[in-house]
């Protein structure tokens, strides 16, 4: 660590603050941050103090804090404005290494920048086949609707990977990051495979990112256009895509700048970036849940279904979330390999219906503590319990958790759009089935996902409930 004292100006800056002039260690310091000499001060710190400076017309001192990518940078810096600019001049300057970055955390800001980017995202399981999808831009409808019938196929099965010269499926380490073609798009494609890892073990499941190399020109509306009976509303069809992109640049640019990519950044201002970040994200779920009220509320509104196992959906659910759990602790105890419920409903709905259970379960259980996903035969009923060791619901709440925007006193950031119950309900009832919940204060709570029975199907092996 090194603390000299100063005597000179260590540099100089232009009235337009361009930094024109400077000894080192400043000199070096604009270069590791991207800037030139001359050239706009590439030191966020230190150009926002020359800028107060010329504002003010004071000459100021203070501390600033930077990094050149090596090292943390501290110095006591003075900026002194007269008519054609500002000295620049450096009382104490020292340096500390970096702290090791946690490989996590790269990864789960990765992740936020790739989910806000993508145009099309999918959730695949183990074997990278397709769970559900989601996709908006225009250029892609031929894609997703491939995709959503030919559900529990691998998805490279629906693109065209460039250069790749082995057989599918490859592994998933070799497609992330891959160009890939898409039929009806001329735009240039990347995929991005983000694994649900569990240590010491293969990912459970991966999430699909499918982002293009320039946004999809905006295509203009015909007011003379009907809407056909089976499209998509207002939200869904015309403000939703006009949202999507413009939201998820901003978050993307915001977990840049929070992660410093873009060069070094005081901390106060990167917190400042991840409200922005996570306002954004607030803001793209509620648009994607008003997409989905939506659909669920529309009359001509029904499902699709279909003999499944909801062990089986269970089970994938669990692969999805499990990481999210882990960080704060939380085991989920789904139903084992060889249990089986047999029941009559839409994959994707019920796959939807238990992603917001158990995502549920996770934000509102305490750390270190325990979800369970159980299993009920009863007879010409399929039940799925979904059950946490969180506060629970008084009788009054209860009562109003499926209710629409219904968050119980939570703020947004930690409540959600409070959609999310009442469009599972919707989505349940639309397949002949229903969503209730039982719950006492301190008792935790039991989201009960009741369906019809396939009863054609093999008797089911079942599970005793939590206590």
């Amino acid at each position: 660590m090194a603390a000299p004292l100063q005597t000179g100006p260590e540099g100089r800056s232009d009235a337009s603050a361009r930094l024109i002039a400077a000894s080192e260690p400043l000199a070096s310091l604009q270069h590791a941050c991207g800037g030139t000499i001359p050239g706009d001060i590439a030191i966020p710190a230190l150009r926002e103090l020359v800028a107060k400076a010329r504002r003010f017309g004071l000459k100021l001192a203070r501390a600033i804090k930077a990094t050149d990518g090596r090292d943390a940078i501290s110095a006591w810096v003075e900026v002194s404005p007269d008519s054609d600019g500002c000295a620049i001049r450096i009382i104490s300057w020292s340096t500390s290494p970096l702290a090791p970055e946690d490989p996590r955390e790269i990864a789960a800001h990765r992740a936020a920048i790739e989910r806000t980017l993508a145009e099309l995202t999918a959730t695949l399981d183990a074997r990278q086949c397709l769970l559900t999808v989601n996709a908006s831009a225009t250029d892609l409808t031929e894609l997703r609707q491939a995709m959503e019938h030919g559900l529990h196929r691998p998805w490279t099965d629906f693109v065209k990977i460039e250069g790749a010269a082995h057989e599918q499926p490859m592994h998933w380490r070799l497609l992330d990051g891959a160009a890939v073609k898409i039929a009806g798009s001329s735009r240039n494609w990347r995929a991005a495979l983000l694994p649900s890892e569990v240590p010491g073990s293969d990912p459970a499941g991966f999430e699909l990112c499918l982002t293009a190399d320039c946004p999809l020109p905006p295509q203009p509306v015909s007011a003379s256009v009907i809407m056909p009976s089976n499209e998509p509303g207002l939200v869904g069809r015309d403000i939703a895509p006009v949202l999507r992109q413009p939201i998820a640049r901003i978050i993307a640019n915001a977990e840049t700048i929070r992660n410093r990519m873009a060069g070094p950044l005081a901390e106060e201002y990167s917190q400042y970036a991840a409200d922005i970040a996570s306002a954004g994200q607030h803001l793209l779920a509620l648009v994607e849940d008003l997409t989905d009220l939506e659909v669920v509320e529309a009359e001509e509104f029904n499902t699709a279904p279909d003999r499944i196992d909801l062990a089986d959906v269970a089970r994938r659910a669990s692969g999805i979330l499990g990481v999210r759990a882990q960080e704060r602790g939380i085991t989920i105890d789904a139903p084992k390999h060889g249990e089986h419920l047999p029941a009559i409903a839409e994959f994707r709905r019920v796959l939807q219906i238990l992603l917001n259970l158990v995502g549920n379960a996770i934000r509102y259980a305490p750390d270190s503590s325990q979800v369970w996903i159980r299993l009920e035969d009863a007879g010409a009923r399929a039940r799925l319990i979904v059950a946490d060791q969180g506060p629970g619901l008084s009788t009054a709440q209860q009562a109003k958790v499926f209710e629409k925007f219904e968050r119980l006193g939570r703020s947004g950031e930690d409540g959600g759009s409070g959609l999310g119950l009442y469009i599972s309900r919707r989505l349940a009832r639309a397949m002949s089935g229903d969503l209730v919940v039982e719950s006492a204060p301190g008792q935790g709570a039991r989201f009960i996902l009741d369906l019809p029975a396939d009863l054609l199907a093999s008797a089911p092996t079942t599970a005793q409930n939590p206590d």
